[in-house]
């Protein structure tokens, strides 16, 4: 098995984790989940005690097999090459895919300044992709570059969260009337599942250390660090932000605005206020775009030295950049957003963050899988399975299935692997 240069300590690490999490994900999902009101709240409970399950066990086997090249390789090697290649595959559609929807978010809130880029769907959609390719020449530089810009992306980052939960803390000490001026929709145990998959997706990227483990200096103490504080401090963030704005504002009124961050900071403390916060957002939402691109070269990369996949698919470049998965992975973003560009926004994010959300589930599932074989964490890899199997029926029959179509386009790749055509 080939090694690679271990370029990130525990804060890059971290940085990794958080900068994957917040991202797309918290800046769209007040306006997607306001529709289910008091339900919303459950679900963000329920997706962060799930994620911190599956987490737990994610950190348990990398400190188990702190030699192997990310988790993806573990799930190879516990449960065999097949569901390996499949579900390592799998997640590297969400990466990509996810790609699409932070791109396209991103859009929305810089065509807060430059509205032409948001006038129509196909001017979003090429804004999209042009920002998609910026950052892919970014990683072309090399893992320590994308790392240190995810360091300082993700400190920007946390400067809107921190003013909604200043808002919010103002509004509450208050009197709080602002929550109490609206009614909400109450909560519904039938709409649980289908929100807690829509929530899960700004979860979606709690692993990102451990699939990147191989970059991650003594992986068995820093992974498992930086996971658990990571998905700890940022679920706490994420409950709070979202619901407040969910609850401060009119119902109707959150779920049809383009930038939900930039109407609530706007109404609270003036226009300017709002524009900045849209500005912070944009930062976010391109950090996270940055993280996720690091991973696109990155799964295919660790699955091809684990022996999981041909060799040709991790060759890299002289700074260790795997360019031709890299590239590829950048080209199915683009098209994703360039094909849906007729459709309306609203309608095309939903469908993508179901889709990511159930393609990234099955690594959840291997991981938990791969943890019963081993005997590593039996309680916690049983709830998690319980937990992921749960919201991949909340991604719906089209997107669960469209993750299935997509994870079998692996199958070629591991018959050139396993059955002798195994080309360099």
């Amino acid at each position: 098995m080939e090694s690679a240069p271990r370029p990130f300590g525990f804060w890059t690490a971290t940085a990794l984790v958080m900068g994957g999490m917040i991202g797309s994900g918290i800046f769209v999902l007040p306006a997607q989940l306001a529709p289910y009101g008091w339900t919303s709240v459950a679900a963000w409970i329920a997706g962060v005690g799930g994620a911190l399950l599956i987490a737990w066990v994610l950190a348990r086997l990398t400190a188990a097999m702190p030699e192997a090249t990310g988790v993806v390789a573990i799930c190879g090697a516990g449960l065999g090459p097949l569901p390996g290649v499949l579900v390592g595959w799998s997640y590297w559609v969400s990466v990509w895919s996810a790609n699409a929807v932070i791109a396209l978010t991103a859009i929305r809130y810089l065509a807060q300044f430059v509205p032409v880029l948001g006038a129509t769907s196909l001017a979003q959609a090429l804004s999209a992709t042009v920002l998609l390719w910026l950052l892919t020449l970014l990683n072309l530089g090399g893992a320590r570059l994308a790392g240190a810009f995810q360091v300082v992306t993700t400190l920007l980052k946390l400067l809107p969260l921190a003013a909604i939960v200043l808002i919010l803390a103002g509004v509450a000490l208050s009197g709080g009337g602002a929550f109490h001026a609206e009614a909400h929709p109450p909560f519904a145990w039938s709409q649980l599942t289908p929100a807690l998959t829509l929530a899960f997706f700004a979860i979606v990227g709690f692993e990102a250390a451990s699939v990147a483990a191989e970059r991650v200096r003594d992986p068995a103490r820093n992974v498992v660090r930086a996971t658990l504080f990571g998905l700890g401090l940022t679920g706490l963030l994420y409950i709070a932000v979202c619901s407040g704005i969910i609850f401060a504002l009119p119902t109707a009124e959150v779920a049809n605005a383009q930038a939900p961050f930039a109407l609530f900071v706007e109404r609270f403390w003036g226009h300017q206020a709002g524009l900045a916060t849209a500005a912070f957002a944009a930062i976010a939402a391109i950090g996270a775009l940055n993280g996720w691109t690091l991973l696109q070269g990155e799964v295919p990369l660790g699955m091809a030295r684990a022996g999981l996949l041909p060799r040709w698919v991790g060759r890299t470049s002289a700074r260790d950049v795997p360019i031709p998965m890299l590239l590829l992975a950048t080209t199915l973003a683009s098209v994703l957003v360039l094909s849906n560009a007729t459709r309306s926004l609203g309608g095309l994010l939903d469908f993508m963050l179901r889709l990511t959300a159930a393609a990234a589930i099955w690594l959840y599932i291997g991981a938990c899988l791969t943890a019963l074989v081993k005997r590593i964490a039996p309680v916690a890899a049983v709830a998690g399975l319980v937990f992921a199997l749960w919201a991949l029926l909340g991604a719906g029959l089209e997107a669960a299935g469209a993750s299935v179509v997509l994870m079998l386009t692996a199958l070629p790749l591991y018959w050139l692997r396993f059955g002798g055509g195994d080309l360099t």
